[in-house]
């Protein structure tokens, strides 16, 4: 064997030394039963690219044979003869195990979805056909507009307290310095608020303009602002769709935060990881972000263009999936593809 080896010949230069990639990080699930929070974080992007629109639902249905009150509306407005403030679902909710969605619209419907139903026809698990009405598991008209809805998570007698703070969101926004360079801080109207479930500190809101951003209920900071660009920048004309109440949703966990667009066809998922490694992050600074060890890959958020304007967003608590009501009152659904795995 001795006669087919080679010698080689002595370098000159010193070997450079190539650092090991990051080995076993995956490991640690294993090890420990749980993910390290900063690398959830560091594989959230792909979670986030992930999405798309599955399903489409429209709202044609019917009570007692005859077309409910949305589905008259929605005819009527294919003429534009309705107001903008009698059409579109105006709320979203999941029970706790996922397993119900309810939605309520404008027009005054009150809808419960079996999810699994709902997310198998959209997979292509159930044949693509009409939806089943027959599976709905109630379907009301209150003769009323409905602009919320929420499961009753605790199942218990309810508690008012008063107040202990109140300040104007606006004295917030305007310490962030980089912020008001850019834009004038006025009162704005705030349509949602909701808590983080994997980080309960965190307070996200979303206001009129577009604008989201989280608030630190710890120390009354705003952490975390998304400003997109306004409508007359992108070549769209301010319209009555500017005026439709959204109502985002949180991903179950790694603080992601879905959002519909206020004037396009589309939701923003929005990462507020409550570190400065998060791109909305107000200390957030790309140039170090760039050099970042634990994130090797830049952070940004996404835009996931859908086939109708989003009024409202839930999610699902276990696995993930996003349900986005329309203005048009369908119901989206928004997750994996099937050819993603």
């Amino acid at each position: 064997m001795d006669n087919y080896l080679v010698t080689s010949k002595p370098s000159s230069e010193n070997p450079k030394f190539k650092p090991r990639p990051r080995p076993w990080r995956r490991s640690n699930l294993e090890l420990n039963g749980k993910f390290d929070p900063k690398y959830r974080h560091s594989i959230s992007d792909l979670l986030m690219h992930s999405y798309s629109e599955i399903g489409a639902f429209s709202h044609f249905y019917h009570i007692d044979g005859k077309p409910c009150q949305t589905h008259i509306n929605n005819a009527v407005n294919s003429d534009r003869q309705l107001q903008f403030r009698m059409q579109g679902i105006s709320a979203i909710d999941l029970d706790n195990k996922g397993i119900y969605i309810v939605s309520v619209t404008k027009s005054g419907c009150l809808t419960i979805h079996d999810f699994e139903t709902l997310y198998c026809q959209s997979t292509g698990s159930l044949p693509r056909l009409l939806e089943d009405e027959s599976k709905h598991l109630m379907h009301l008209n209150l003769q009323r507009q409905l602009d919320d809805v929420r499961w009753n998570h605790a199942n218990q007698d309810e508690a008012g307290l008063p107040p202990l703070i109140s300040f104007k969101l606006a004295s917030k926004l305007a310490k962030i310095g980089s912020l008001k360079a850019q834009s004038d801080i006025v009162p704005k109207e705030i349509h949602s608020i909701d808590l983080d479930p994997s980080c309960p500190y965190q307070l996200a809101f979303h206001l009129d303009d577009g604008w989201s951003g989280v608030l630190d209920i710890y120390n009354l900071r705003v952490t975390h602002v998304h400003c997109p660009p306004p409508a007359w920048l992108n070549g769209a004309s301010i319209s009555t769709d500017l005026l439709y109440l959204r109502k985002p949703s949180w991903l179950p966990t790694s603080s992601i935060y879905a959002v519909g667009s206020s004037y396009d066809c589309g939701i923003h998922i929005l990462d507020f990881y409550p570190d400065t490694s998060s791109p909305s992050h107000v200390d957030y600074r790309e140039d170090v972000e760039s050099l970042s060890k634990m994130n090797h890959q830049r952070k940004k958020n996404i835009f996931v263009p859908l086939s109708e304007g989003v009024t409202t967003c839930a999610s699902h608590p276990l696995n993930g999936t996003i349900i986005a009501g329309t203005k048009h009152s369908s119901l989206l659904v928004v997750s994996q593809p099937r050819w993603a795995f």
